[in-house]
């Protein structure tokens, strides 16, 4: 295949800046805000990104019933991942995120919408997805677009074919929803970077601003800094945010890690925490984000197919598993660890730690500082 000499590494150094909102600005639409609070959300009969949105796997009902837990909980907010698979279907596509979002709003709910995402399994396929691996934290969830796709753009080795529809699929969901109020933001790419990928997820990223800037929506635009990985990376999310948001699931460099942050001048949010092995329990982190007003969402709502109430460590143990044909099916319960990683609900609907839950719903009804 003959290189794309114009998306190589080298491609577009320097990203324009004139359309990127004014620290005034971005602390204006800030303060129009409640106190952000809210959840990495998938709904648990889902192991992925994929499995929620497709036609096969998509269920209003449970939908409906998981997202009004999140309100229960006092959350005006969560955090949806999309993927750029599900741009095959456009219309299919725009059917199903309008039914997502008329949810969230009967909830009193705004998401936060995430384009691409480096963490996970690398290889993304549509259509039936795997069975959960027992036990293991994640053992689904697919990269957007991947790393292979990643690397090619990199190398210049992408087709234009492939190209054009990555810039579709941002520029197309972004064009239909850049003036709806049912969405509080963007989130353009998820810790690029990540699992290996490193620095060449640089031009996927550098091409996704560019895109997203062409169409410049009327909600802020934010890709993380801490949680991706390397400096070139991390300083074009800096540059480029409008809202800096940031990823921290162990307790001792919370509150360091805002103070820097917010010498950057713009609101600050926390778009993952809490993983009650490090010690960002609910207990801990809530109240520093709410005396530094720091929206936050924890990673998990209802413990499902995608397991994450099970350390990060069982991973390790996915492909020995596999091998040994240890898959949760159709109708298993969900195992449970004793100490739960992420997540706050079961299957059923009942909490992992009624204390817990009495003290979110405690916060998030409070109208004081505590």
């Amino acid at each position: 295949m003959h290189k794309l000499t114009l998306y190589n590494s080298k491609f577009s150094d320097t990203l324009t800046h004139m359309t990127q909102w004014t620290k005034n600005k971005a602390n204006s639409w800030y303060e129009n805000q409640p106190w952000l609070v809210g959840c990495n959300f998938l709904p648990s009969s889902a192991i992925n990104q994929l499995e929620m949105f497709q036609d096969e796997t998509f269920d209003i009902e449970l939908l409906n019933k998981e997202i009004g837990w999140a309100k229960d909980l006092g959350f005006n907010s969560l955090r949806v991942y999309l993927h750029d698979l599900l741009w095959d279907e456009p219309n299919n596509l725009f059917s199903k995120l309008d039914i997502f979002l008329d949810i969230c709003t009967l909830h009193s709910i705004r998401p936060i919408l995430v384009l691409f995402d480096d963490c996970h399994r690398p290889y993304p396929k549509k259509g039936p997805q795997p069975l959960p691996v027992t036990g293991v934290h994640n053992s689904g969830w697919k990269q957007s677009p991947g790393m292979e796709l990643v690397h090619a753009i990199y190398d210049g080795t992408i087709s234009k074919e492939e190209l054009s529809r990555l810039e579709g699929f941002v520029k197309g969901v972004l064009e239909k929803y850049k003036a709806d109020e049912r969405i509080l933001m963007w989130d353009l790419y998820n810790e690029p970077g990540q699992f290996g990928v490193g620095e060449k997820s640089l031009t996927l990223l550098k091409l996704t601003w560019e895109w997203a800037r062409s169409i410049r929506p009327s909600q802020p635009l934010t890709s993380c800094m801490d949680g991706s990985v390397g400096e070139e990376i991390i300083k074009l999310n800096a540059e480029n945010s409008d809202v800096i948001t940031f990823h921290t699931y162990e307790s001792h460099k919370l509150e360091e890690t805002i103070i820097k942050l917010k010498k950057i001048e713009r609101p600050v949010i926390c778009t993952e925490y809490m993983a009650r092995e490090f010690g960002t329990t609910f207990q801990f982190s809530m109240p520093i984000f709410r005396n530094k007003n720091v929206g936050c969402y924890n990673w998990g709502l209802v413990a499902g197919k995608s397991q994450t109430h099970f350390g990060w460590t069982t991973i390790l143990d996915l492909y020995k598993k596999k091998e040994n044909g240890e898959f949760l099916k159709e109708g298993d319960d969900i195992p449970e660890p004793e100490v739960w990683f992420h997540d706050i609900l079961r299957v059923n609907g009942s909490p992992y730690d009624k204390k817990e839950i009495a003290f979110i719903k405690k916060i998030t009804a409070s109208k004081k500082l505590l």
